[in-house]
C-alpha cells in the first residue's frame, strides 16, 4: 500500500501564489481517490484535492505537522481566517498544511458534475476524513517526516473534522484544536435548541431595548403582512426590496434573510472589522443595536440592522440571490458551496431547531427532523437517518478519547452545541471570555479582548506538553 500511495497517490503540483495577508502559502493537488471504501465504484478513479502549505518554519529534524481540516468553503478563506496556526508554527518548527474539503473549492471529485445524483452522494464527513488520513499518510512519507506528530486544528465545522480525526485516526493524529465545535449537537439526544436562543442574548446583552425593539418591529411586520397586498407593499419598501413581496411564502423568505442577518452578525461579533463570511464592521452586534435604536421607525432599524450584515449601501437588496433556504436554519450560504453543506445537511449533520419568538426574539421559522426529512426527501431523494451521527462520531460518549482541545467562546452561539467542561486531563475545555466564532484561531490583534490572549496561551500550553 505504501508504495502506492508514494508513487501514484503521491502527485503535488506545487508552485508559489499571492500572499494572504501575512501568511504566504504555496499551493498543490494531490491525486485523491474519489471513493476510499467501494473498490467496485467509478474504476478506482481519483480527483485533485487541492491544498495549501508552507515550509519556512519546518525544522525536518523532528517538527510536527499542522494540519487544518478544511470545511464547508475554499480552503484560501481559511488559510487567511486561521492565522493562529501561521503564528505559532515558528515556535514549534512545524510544517503547515491546510487541505481542502471535498466538493469545496477547486476539490470537485466529478468537476461540473459534481452535485449531480449518484455523484453527490460521495460527499460524506467519512470520505473526507479518509481523504485527509491517506493526505496525510503520503505527505509524511514525502517528507521523510513518517515519525513526525501531527496536530489537528480546525474551527466550527472544521473543528468537529478536527476532533473526528483524532476519534477514527488516532493512528495518524496525535493531538486536535477543535475550536467552536459543536459535536454534541450531531447526538440525536443531543442540545439542539440552543441557537436562536444565543444569538438573542448576545443582543440582549446590549441593550435591553434592543431585545424589545426587534420583537416589537417584527410584530410590526406580522400585522403588516396580514393585512395583505398594501402591507406587503408597506414592508417591501421600508427594506428597500429590489422586488415587491407578493404573497405569504415571499414574506417568510425576508424573514429568513433577516433572522440569517442576525445570525451572521453573533457569530462573527470579532471586535475589529472582518471579511470573513461577509465584509462586517468591528462589534457588528452592536452596531446593529445602535441602527435598531437610532432609527426613526422600527422597522427602519430593523432594516438597518440587516444592512449590516448584507452591505447596506446598496440600491435595494435582493432576498433570494442574497439568502437561499436550506436544511440550515442558520444559513448554507451561496454558490455551488450551498448546495454540498446543504446536502450534508440533509444526510450527516443534525444542526440547530428554529426560532420560536418565545425563548428567542425571532418570528416563529420552525424548523425539526419531521420538516429536515420532508425537505430533503423532496430536493434529493433522501430521507435522513437521524441516530447515525451518533453512532459514527460518537454522539456525547467521548470520554474513551484523548488529547483533544475544545475551545468555546462565550459570544458564539454555536457555543451550546460544544464541549464546555473538561472531561479528563487530556480532554480540555477553553473558554474564550469576549470570544465569537472560533476567534482564538484568527491572527493576533490589539483589539483581541484578553479572553482569547489567555485562551491561546493555554492552547500553546497544551500542544507543548503533547509534542514534548
Amino acid at each position: 500500500m505504501s508504495h502506492f500511495y508514494v508513487f501514484h497517490y503521491l502527485i503535488f503540483v506545487i508552485y508559489l501564489t499571492q500572499t494572504f495577508a501575512d501568511f504566504p502559502y504555496k499551493e498543490g493537488f494531490f491525486d485523491q481517490y474519489v471513493d476510499h471504501f467501494n473498490l467496485m465504484s467509478f474504476s478506482n478513479k481519483t480527483f485533485k484535492q487541492h491544498y495549501l502549505y508552507q515550509d519556512e518554519s519546518w525544522d525536518p529534524k523532528g517538527g510536527p505537522i499542522f494540519f487544518y481540516a478544511g470545511n464547508e468553503g475554499p480552503i484560501e478563506g481559511f488559510w487567511t481566517a486561521t492565522g493562529f496556526v501561521h503564528e505559532i508554527a515558528p515556535q514549534f518548527g512545524a510544517f503547515v498544511v491546510f487541505p481542502e474539503h471535498r466538493y469545496y473549492g477547486k476539490s470537485l471529485p466529478f468537476g461540473a458534475d459534481s452535485f449531480k445524483s449518484p455523484y453527490l452522494g460521495l460527499l460524506t464527513i467519512e470520505q473526507a476524513m479518509a481523504d485527509y488520513a491517506v493526505f496525510l499518510t503520503a505527505l509524511k512519507e514525502q517528507l521523510n517526516a513518517t515519525q513526525s506528530k501531527v496536530i489537528a486544528f480546525g474551527g466550527s465545522y472544521g473543528g468537529m473534522l478536527a476532533a473526528y480525526m483524532r476519534f477514527k485516526y488516532p493512528n495518524i493524529i496525535d493531538g486536535s484544536l477543535a475550536a467552536s465545535a459543536p459535536i454534541y449537537m450531531q447526538d440525536i439526544n443531543g442540545p439542539h435548541d440552543f441557537f436562536f436562543q444565543h444569538v438573542t442574548q448576545d443582543f440582549r446583552d446590549i441593550n435591553e431595548k434592543c431585545y424589545d425593539s426587534v420583537k416589537m418591529a417584527f410584530q410590526i411586520m406580522n400585522n403588516l403582512a396580514a393585512s395583505g397586498p398594501s402591507g406587503l407593499q408597506v414592508i417591501s419598501k421600508e427594506f428597500k426590496l429590489c422586488n415587491t413581496l407578493q404573497d405569504d411564502k415571499s414574506y417568510q423568505h425576508l424573514l429568513g434573510w433577516i433572522r440569517n442577518a442576525f445570525t451572521m452578525m453573533a457569530m462573527l461579533d470579532y471586535p475589529y472589522p472582518t471579511g470573513f463570511m461577509g465584509n462586517l464592521p468591528g462589534f457588528p452586534v452592536k452596531v446593529g443595536c445602535e441602527f435598531i435604536m437610532n432609527s426613526t421607525s422600527l422597522l427602519e432599524g430593523l432594516a438597518n440592522a440587516a444592512g449590516v450584515f448584507y452591505n447596506s449601501s446598496l440600491q435595494c437588496y435582493d432576498i433570494y440571490s442574497e439568502f437561499i433556504e436550506c436544511a440550515d436554519p442558520t444559513g448554507c450560504g451561496t454558490g455551488p458551496d450551498a448546495i454540498a453543506w446543504d446536502y450534508q445537511a440533509c444526510t450527516e449533520l443534525l444542526l440547530p431547531r428554529g426560532s420560536n419568538n418565545v425563548t428567542d426574539m425571532f418570528p416563529v421559522l420552525p424548523w425539526n427532523p419531521e420538516l429536515r426529512a420532508a425537505y430533503c426527501q423532496k430536493t434529493y431523494g433522501i430521507t435522513p437517518r437521524d441516530d447515525w451521527s451518533a453512532v459514527q462520531f460518537w454522539g456525547q460518549n467521548i470520554k474513551s478519547a484523548s488529547n483533544i482541545i475544545f475551545s468555546n467562546g462565550n459570544l458564539d452561539p454555536w457555543m451550546g452545541g460544544g464541549v464546555n467542561q473538561d472531561l479528563s486531563e487530556s480532554l480540555v475545555a477553553v473558554a474564550v471570555i469576549g470570544g465569537a466564532h472560533h476567534l482564538d484561531l484568527r491572527s493576533s490583534n490589539q483589539l483581541d479582548p484578553p479572553g482569547v490572549v489567555l485562551a491561546r496561551e493555554k492552547e500553546k500550553a497544551i500542544l507543548r506538553q503533547w509534542l514534548s
